[in-house]
Order: structure tokens, then C-alpha cells, then sequence
């Protein structure tokens, strides 16, 4: 007969669930998709972006012989292994930027233009970029980040909160230049640079800004997400509008952030040297 007061056994916790990733990989692996045919309507951002990454590494005089041109709508570097999220567009391989099979030390240069802002594991991005080059090799990024979009964001907290006493978030969290130097050093890259240049995009219409950012495949692709209202919609486009200058344009902040890291080699002093070349101020 079992005793009156049987010891309580500790109750077996269930497995640990893995975090919840920010972002969709399926939504934005077909919002990339999509904006293959689109993008040419829309492409000033990424131009910006790929002529001045371009023109950075241009400037050090130093030949790449294999290069991985890694996410991102268009091709930017004649030649490059790409690696991107559709197929098309001179794709030669279709993988998550923190996914990538390619072997350890496989390249002289990584170079990545607006693929890496909604990648779910950046820091992980990141270290597949180092893995993946080798001693002195090259990784020179460009993506959107820091206070870009920062005007629609507070619209749409406003009108949603105001209308609905909640706000929900609907805009991909931005890195800024300082955060993204500390994970280029995490990732052991050496002399990490990070500096940004602001863009100001003024529009005559909300409805335009959402048109744009549907053809670079730019829309948030957050797994946390839930529908819009169209009355939180028409109050943001409301808000938006009443802060147009006195030619009817409302202005939209977007900030370019430019990355850079080398590979540790043997050669002492190169990547000091390389990194002082590379790097811009602010």
C-alpha cells in the first residue's frame, strides 16, 4: 500500500523551443521573387547602393579572382558567384544569405548590396561571410538601415494606436552603423568600418511610397505580423500627407549603411592599412 505522502516527483519539462526568427524566410524569399519583373520601376535605391560599394573596392587597385556576389535584387559584381534568394538575374545558387554551402575560404572577396537588412540571423550572415573568405580576403556590404522609414513608422503607430489602442509592429527593424561595426568584430572580421550616408526621397502620394517599395521587394517580411485596417491605412496616409512641404512633397528618410571587414591574413599591417583605405567618414 503505497505510503499517505508519496514524494512528488519533479515534472519533466517539456523541450526547448528554438526562438521564433524575425522574419519570414518563405514571405521574403517570394517578395523577392515578385520584384524580379518590378524592380527596374524602382531600382535608385540599390543603384546608389551597388555604384558606391562598387566604387570602394575599385579604389584599393587590388585585383579579386573569386567573388561571391551575395543576395540582393540585381547582380553588382561582372562575373561573381551569386548567391540570392530568387532565381533569375544571373543567380547561380538560391539560398538564405545565413544558409550558404559553399566550402571554408572559398572566396577573395564577399560583397553584398541590399540583400542582408531582413536576413534572420545577421550575426550569422556575418560569420558565413568570414568563413567564407580567405586570409586577407574581402567583405564590403551595403544595406538599408538606421532611421530609414523612421517618418511612416511613427504614422503608423500613431494612426493604429489611436484607432485601435494597440499598435503592432509593421516595419523591419533597422541597424545603424555603430551596431553593425560591433557584429562585423564578432564575427572576426579585422578593422571592421561602418558608416552611413542619409538620402532624403520626397513623394506626392503615400499610395507612391507603397508602390516602390512593393517593386523592390522592400515590404516587411516580419513573422510577427497581423492585417492592417484599412481605416489605420487611410489614417497613416492622412498623417503622411499633412506633413508635406509647400510643393506637396513629404519627405522620407533613408539611410545607406556601408559595411567592411578583412579576413586576419599573414601579412602584418595589411588590413590596417586596407581597412584606412576602404573606410569613408560619415
Amino acid at each position: 500500500m503505497p505510503p499517505e505522502h508519496s514524494p512528488t516527483r519533479p515534472r519533466a519539462r517539456p523541450p526547448a523551443t528554438p526562438a521564433a526568427e524575425p522574419f519570414d524566410r518563405a514571405l521574403r524569399r517570394r517578395r523577392h521573387e515578385r520584384a524580379l519583373d518590378t524592380f527596374a520601376a524602382a531600382d535608385f535605391l540599390h543603384r546608389a547602393m551597388a555604384d558606391e560599394t562598387v566604387a570602394r573596392v575599385e579604389a584599393l587597385g587590388r585585383p579579386f579572382q573569386t567573388v561571391l556576389d551575395l543576395g540582393g535584387p540585381l547582380p553588382v559584381w561582372p562575373g561573381a558567384v551569386r548567391a540570392a534568394l530568387a532565381p533569375g538575374a544571373g543567380t547561380t545558387l538560391v539560398a538564405d544569405e545565413d544558409r550558404l554551402p559553399f566550402a571554408d575560404a572559398a572566396f577573395d572577396l564577399v560583397i553584398s548590396v541590399g540583400g542582408l537588412a531582413t536576413v534572420s540571423d545577421l550575426p550569422g550572415a556575418l560569420l558565413q561571410a568570414r568563413r567564407l573568405l580567405r586570409p586577407d580576403g574581402l567583405f564590403a556590404a551595403a544595406i538599408v538601415g538606421g532611421l530609414t522609414l523612421g517618418e511612416l513608422r511613427e504614422d503608423l503607430i500613431i494612426a493604429e494606436s489611436t484607432l485601435t489602442s494597440r499598435a503592432a509592429p509593421r516595419i523591419a527593424p533597422m541597424v545603424d552603423p555603430q551596431s553593425a561595426a560591433g557584429l562585423l568584430q564578432r564575427a572576426g572580421f579585422a578593422m571592421p568600418v561602418a558608416d552611413s550616408e542619409r538620402l532624403t526621397v520626397r513623394y506626392t502620394r503615400f499610395d507612391r511610397l507603397l508602390t516602390d517599395l512593393t517593386a523592390m521587394g522592400a515590404r516587411s517580411p516580419l513573422a510577427a505580423r497581423s492585417p492592417l485596417r484599412r481605416d489605420v491605412l487611410a489614417e497613416t496616409a492622412r498623417r503622411f500627407a499633412a506633413r508635406a512641404d509647400a510643393e506637396g512633397k513629404t519627405a522620407v528618410t533613408v539611410d545607406l549603411v556601408y559595411l567592411a571587414g578583412w579576413a586576419p591574413g599573414a601579412t602584418p599591417g595589411v588590413d590596417s592599412d586596407l581597412s584606412q583605405a576602404i573606410g569613408r567618414a560619415i
